[in-house]
């Protein structure tokens, strides 16, 4: 059959795959660097992935083409969800940590102390009224800049509520569940501290889209870590 479609420029792809994370049929995958269609008839045509490429690699054609399989779609998504326990899980239940909030000397015989204040820290798990969200300086992290900057959690975790992910492995989108915390709680500021990687920026542009789409103005800025452990901006 004849229907719309999307098509996708490799030489325009940079590989971030933030595509791939917001196509929630399952149509598109990561080969080789670069984002492919690899299902015809898991694309719906709706083209959700479109405002998520940086590039614009993305657009839509109208071909020959497979028809839309919702049921292949609902199925395979079936097959991906992890068992659940009858219990829940206990790394979700809320908490909060009491911390000495003078900062721990910088000494290779004094062990460094955490800075968390707070659990759960994954953006997914938390809680969208969770009480210590109240008159929070909110802090939207990439998880990979705690490993790659040394002072991470005194320099940015210490006095702020943290919420952290990976936008090219996580699937979905995390813009929803960040307007939720930012418009329903008193949050006081937004720090986002991204990588310098591609992929990075899907942290960043879906921050962004929550502090916009919250209608509240609240100061924000953005830090940008090297993989070599530096601050950039």
């Amino acid at each position: 059959m004849i229907r719309k479609i999307i098509k996708i420029d490799e030489d325009k792809c940079n590989g971030c795959g933030l595509c791939a994370a917001t196509c929630h049929e399952g149509a598109i995958e990561m080969i080789g660097g670069k984002a492919r269609l690899t299902r015809e008839d898991y694309c719906d045509g709706l083209g959700d992935c479109l405002p998520a490429c940086p590039t614009g690699a993305i657009s839509f054609e109208e071909r020959e083409a497979p028809a839309y399989d919702e049921a292949a779609v609902l199925a395979a998504k079936q097959q991906k969800s992890p068992a659940k326990l009858p219990c829940g899980c206990p790394g979700t239940n809320s908490k909060v940590i009491k911390r000495d909030a003078t900062p721990a000397p910088v000494s290779s015989a004094v062990p460094c102390t955490s800075r968390l204040s707070q659990w759960p820290v994954q953006i997914k798990l938390v809680p969208v009224n969770a009480p210590y969200f109240d008159g929070a300086k909110l802090l939207i992290a990439a998880d990979c800049t705690a490993y790659a900057y040394a002072n991470f959690h005194n320099e940015f975790i210490r006095g702020h509520i943290t919420l952290i992910g990976c936008p090219k492995l996580d699937e979905g989108d995390y813009a929803e569940k960040l307007t939720q915390i930012i418009a329903n709680n008193d949050v006081k500021s937004v720090t986002i501290v991204r990588m310098e990687v591609p992929c990075c920026g899907g942290i960043e542009n879906a921050a962004k889209r929550a502090l916009q789409a919250s209608g509240k103005f609240i100061p924000w800025q953005v830090v940008t870590i090297s993989t070599d452990g530096r601050i950039l901006d």
